[in-house]
């Protein structure tokens, strides 16, 4: 069978076309590119033994997005392809609304003409809003953000849920996963964005590695026991391999499904610093700065639907993550 990922060549996108060509599965990768590097294709293949087909085309290019199922027989879509820094989003508003949501409306209706109906999307625990209460779980209301970034989420799960209406052939199922970090275990795959990270381990990781002098924590009066944001961090394989079980639900079965994917468990900002120290043996040069537009106190998942559903659950360690995020700083410092 062959997928289409979008965004593949992205953080979360390269590590769930790994998990997919080892699972059989032949992968076309889009991306542009724009935070995303090329020798990410060059890593696929050296972690697989397989290199993906890639083109570098914008997923909202109809045309270019046409002559891609022209030329391949896609079975199912992986639609990572989007915009994703909340902070960011608050700032720039239009760019996310035109970006995430044209790109989806774009694929959805190439997807309607070459006859392709199963679709998993990289959806959001920003869905939830700042009135539901954590852990959050599927049947709470998800029509509410804290951001654009969260609303294009809203936006776009609405969309499919109408669209999977309109076609019950149609099969959507919406990973609402919460904050990945950590690497693949080769050290060749990570989060690597271009310019300054909007997302705290590269950040942490850069600070480590000296390529930034310091590390601000946006935050240290929210009520929470040290100050700083929870979270429910997740290692980004164990999410690239849910990714890959909603891709298998997805093909015997039809209509729309919301799905977690997160660990179920709260951890500080700041004690995922103190991790990333302990268990790298490094002092990283951080500061306590102002709260930052859009970010909520805390949250975490209720994950007991995707492991009833689609037999999934999170595997690796706080430590895990933090361990694999440096050492693919230290691969590719080493390249």
């Amino acid at each position: 069978m062959r997928i289409l990922v979008t965004g593949g060549a992205g953080y979360i996108g390269s590590h769930t076309a790994v998990e997919l060509i080892q699972a059989g599965y032949d992968v076309v990768i889009v991306d542009d590119l724009s935070n995303a590097r090329r020798e990410v294709i060059d890593r696929i293949q050296e972690i697989t033994g397989t290199r993906p087909l890639f083109y570098q085309i914008n997923c909202a290019d109809k045309k270019a997005l046409q002559a891609v199922f022209a030329g391949n027989r896609i079975d199912a879509v992986i639609h990572f392809a989007g915009f994703k820094a909340v902070g960011e989003s608050v700032k720039k508003p239009l760019q996310y609304y035109r970006n995430n949501l044209d790109s989806t409306l774009t694929l959805l209706e190439v997807m309607e003409e070459y006859g392709c109906r199963k679709f998993i999307f990289s959806s959001s625990a920003t869905v939830y809003g700042p009135e539901n209460p954590h852990s959050y779980r599927e049947e709470m209301p998800a029509i509410q953000s804290s951001s654009p970034y969260g609303w294009t989420k809203v936006m776009i799960e609405r969309i499919l849920t109408d669209y999977t209406t309109a076609h019950p052939d149609f099969c959507a199922v919406l990973l609402r996963y919460f904050n990945p970090i950590g690497a693949h275990e080769s050290g060749l795959l990570g989060d690597d964005p271009n310019g300054i990270p909007n997302n705290l381990m590269p950040y942490i990781a850069r600070v480590a590695a000296r390529q930034l002098e310091k590390l601000t924590i946006f935050g240290g009066d929210y009520p929470t026991p040290d100050g700083t944001c929870q979270r429910d961090y997740l290692h980004v394989v164990d999410l690239a391999v849910g990714h890959l079980k909603a891709l298998e639900y997805a093909m015997d079965h039809k209509g729309v499904e919301a799905v977690n994917l997160g660990t179920g468990n709260g951890v500080s900002v700041l004690e995922l610093v103190q991790v990333f120290e302990k268990v790298n043996h490094i002092k990283l040069n951080y500061v306590i700065g102002p709260r930052r537009d859009g970010d909520l106190p805390a949250f975490w998942a209720d994950a007991t639907k995707a492991k009833a559903l689609l037999g999934w659950e999170a595997k690796h360690s706080i430590e895990d993550m933090c361990e694999s995020a440096w050492r693919f700083v230290l691969h590719s410092n080493v390249q």
